[in-house]
């Protein structure tokens, strides 16, 4: 193995501010050429037609100064804000993709808001091997990544086909009935979220604060995904009117993709919830798994879909559109009965979908495995 020395990310990296390279308009259309980008899990946030402020000297890699998060750029783009530093790999010394990948596995702790790339970031100390190693080890990853995506691939192909046979299911239990009530007629409440101020997230020992990422297709909610909570004080004063209790209805009301329903369990005595999503708490004649698996339906989401206000691509609904929308009304004890025949013909799907799910973690983890052996000179 080639001699590997080590050097300050700062000095393997230049950086320029993106501030000439933001979009005037958000006025995104798929038809439009120049991809607005972010550094975080979203990446492409839609198309612009602007023609001044695009970076074009990339391959580049674009890191969020504020959570470190980082994705490698190689076509023209324009940014979305001013969080976030492009970053332009010494040539002579590192790759690109090898200095990106390598940023990848760095342990980071980014819990406290304030940027990092200057006073902190920059100063983390890589070990890197000569230009000929890094392109072989380039090389390798990519190799047994894309063997890795090709499982992926296949395994949300299997996640599609379990959704429609889903789908259909619900469908045929609520097709048929010609009487329906409005929601707003059997909810005490049809509300939405609230955007938290800034710096009020906290890691444990707060109320949890749910996102759409921890709603599901089952009804079930997931709080072991990204699990954020907030203070009490934040909680009773900035978000009182997005408070939620075990027993509501959750569904998220922007995509895509839309049809994300959960029931609030009873883990915690309150919750919030963001902006994203709205809540449904039903009244004593409305079962809310009922409401759960009627809104699960692909029915009633491409009637929703109908009613939005779609822009680029992107789905929102209002409150006025959920507390207008029709469900068939019938007596509490037939709710239940059909809940409870639904959840008996879902429960493989269900089962299925959570061993495609669990799959899919095992492969994000051996990525980071991948990644680890790469530069620990094991590939």
């Amino acid at each position: 193995m080639s001699e590997w020395i080590e050097y300050e990310l700062g000095e393997l990296l230049s950086y320029e501010q993106p501030t000439p390279f933001i979009v005037e308009s958000t006025d995104y259309d798929d038809s439009y050429p120049i991809p607005v980008l972010t550094a975080g899990k979203s990446f492409l946030l839609g198309y612009t037609n602007e023609k001044k402020g695009i970076y074009d000297a990339v391959p580049v890699i674009i890191f969020d100064d504020f959570t470190t998060a980082s994705q490698y750029v190689n076509f023209k783009f324009k940014v979305k804000s001013s969080a976030m530093k492009i970053l332009t790999a010494n040539k002579k010394l590192v790759l690109p993709k090898f200095i990106f990948y390598r940023m990848q596995i760095i342990d980071f702790d980014a819990s406290t808001h304030k940027r990092y790339w200057i006073q902190h970031y920059s100063k983390i100390k890589v070990a890197i091997p000569s230009l000929p190693e890094q392109e072989r080890i380039v090389a390798k990853i990519e190799e047994l990544f894309s063997q890795l995506e090709d499982g992926i691939t296949s395994l949300a192909k299997t996640k599609k086909l379990l959704r429609i046979h889903k789908q259909a299911i619900l469908d045929k239990c609520f097709s048929g009935y010609a009487e329906k009530h409005k929601l707003k007629e059997l909810c005490a409440f049809i509300t939405k979220g609230t955007t938290p101020p800034k710096d009020t997230f906290i890691k444990t020992d707060g109320i949890p604060f749910i996102k759409v990422y921890n709603l599901t297709f089952n009804t079930e909610l997931d709080f072991t995904i990204e699990p954020t909570f907030i203070t009490a004080a934040t909680h009773n004063n900035d978000l009182s009117r997005s408070i939620v209790y075990p027993g509501d209805v959750l569904m998220n009301i922007v995509g895509p993709p839309l049809g994300k329903v959960s029931i609030v369990p009873n883990e915690y005595k309150e919750w919030n919830i963001n902006q994203a999503i709205a809540r449904f708490r039903c009244r004593d004649g409305l079962y809310n798994k009922y409401l759960a698996y009627y809104l699960l339906s692909h029915r009633t989401i491409e009637a929703l879909k109908e009613k939005s206000k779609a822009t680029a691509g992107q789905v929102n609904l209002t409150l006025e559109i959920c507390r207008e929308l029709e469900i068939p009304l019938i007596p509490l004890n037939e709710q239940r009965k059909m809940v409870c025949d639904i959840e008996t013909k879902l429960s493989n799907i269900i089962q299925i979908e959570k061993t495609v799910d669990a799959t899919l973690l095992q492969a994000e983890a051996l990525r980071q495995s991948i990644l680890k052996k790469a530069f620990n000179g094991e590939l």
